[in-house]
């Protein structure tokens, strides 16, 4: 049984992508179907907040929601996010330590769909029935839990893209892809320089916007520095790495300052013309939602990249990603999406089709960018400094 299990999954991990989804339950089609759980609920926690007040008389049946005043707003996206939150976080203790294709915990994974979908729709009701004091407490501690989620997200960029680099500097490609990395680094160049003229453009419109001015400034400045260390003689990073790096911290600089509140003045000269302005905010809502999914899905299977001993070669029926990880990430993303509906603020009113908007999550963004460069240049400049206190250490 074990054996024709392994040889299932075989043909389906080297065959094509549609494979995934022809031959039942199995571990490449069950992340998508997590992922549209996901989905799912981030919809139900932005029309509980946009909506709910519509089904208000509905929730008056229930004890926990104070005659329904608690399970509206930004109160109600938290009780969806705890519900979402509990069952991934369930699923991370359930599949924790799942290795090998014919582990039993991996059918579970993969399978049992029923039992599954009636846990999931379980646990994002049950938090309704709560007490508005323990979804505060779960506020609180979801704002760690979406930090955890960002720094995870972080790590995982940031190692794509020396893999990336790694893989074009080897020998088998270093000749093949030379001229294709100085195409993409002087693009990337490119678009981080125009990124930046663009927004001094854009949320610059007066000298007095000061704070605009010092956010995209000190982005220049770090897109240099970035860049000096990387080619730095003992580092020797290239021109790819920091390229890339600035496209995302230009955009985490253009994203922080887009949340900020739409009443500035800075902001509000650049917004659009009336009209336009409302088919502009649903779109960026469902970008933004979609990006949160897909975010988070690229960022859970991603589990190699905290992986201190990798192993080049992995056996035949080995899992294809680290489930616990993969259920980890998702348990945190819960907590993520549930701080850019309510704007990392319970109190903060946010309006309708609105996401990720006030002056908490545009620091939130701006400590991020920050945070990325500096943990960019830490894996730039850490082995330097572990080989030369070995070598100070073997001279002693």
């Amino acid at each position: 049984m074990e054996g024709r299990t392994i040889e299932r999954y075989s043909k389906i991990k080297h065959g094509s992508w549609l494979d995934q989804f022809r031959h039942g339950s199995n571990p490449w089609m069950a992340r998508y179907l997590y992922a549209i759980l996901f989905l799912i609920a981030n919809l139900l926690a932005w029309a509980v907040r946009d909506y709910g007040h519509s089904i208000l008389k509905e929730m008056k049946r229930l004890k926990g929601c104070n005659g329904g005043e608690d399970c509206m707003g930004a109160e109600g996206v938290l009780r969806v996010s705890l519900g979402c939150s509990l069952f991934y976080f369930a699923m991370f203790l359930s599949t924790a330590g799942t290795s090998k294709l014919n582990d039993r915990r991996e059918l579970w994974h993969s399978g049992w769909w029923s039992a599954k979908l009636f846990m999931n729709i379980s646990l994002i009701v049950l938090p309704f029935l709560l007490p508005a004091e323990i979804i505060s407490i779960y506020g609180q501690v979801a704002h760690f839990g979406a930090g955890v989620f960002l720094l995870i997200q972080l790590i995982s960029i940031i190692s794509f893209i020396t893999w990336l680099n790694d893989f074009c500097h080897s020998e088998k490609y270093a000749v093949r892809c030379h001229v294709q990395m100085m195409l993409l680094a002087t693009v990337a160049y490119v678009i981080c320089i125009l990124g930046i003229i663009l927004m001094y453009i854009w949320y610059t419109p007066q000298p007095s916007c000061l704070l605009n001015i010092f956010f995209i400034s000190w982005t220049l400045v770090l897109l240099q520095l970035m860049t000096s260390v990387s080619l730095h003689p003992k580092v020797n990073a290239g021109f790819l790495t920091p390229g890339f790096m600035g496209l995302y911290v230009v955009f985490l600089c253009w994203s922080a300052i887009r949340s900020e509140p739409a009443e500035e003045r800075c902001i509000r000269k650049a917004e659009s013309p009336t009209g336009k302005g409302d088919w502009f905010t649903i779109i960026s809502f469902v970008v933004a939602v979609l990006t949160i999914v897909i975010a988070t899905f690229s960022t859970g299977i991603d589990s190699k990249c905290f992986q201190f001993k990798k192993d080049d070669a992995p056996e035949e029926d080995d899992v294809p990603y680290g489930y616990g990880f993969f259920h980890f990430v998702f348990a945190t993303g819960a907590m993520y999406f549930a701080m850019l509906l309510i704007g990392w603020n319970p109190n903060h009113a946010m309006k309708k089709f609105t996401i990720d908007v006030g002056w908490t999550s545009t620091w939130v963004r701006v400590v991020n960018e920050w945070l990325a460069v500096c943990v960019y240049i830490w894996m730039l400049v850490a082995p330097i400094i572990w080989k030369s206190r070995q070598v100070a250490t073997s001279n002693v």
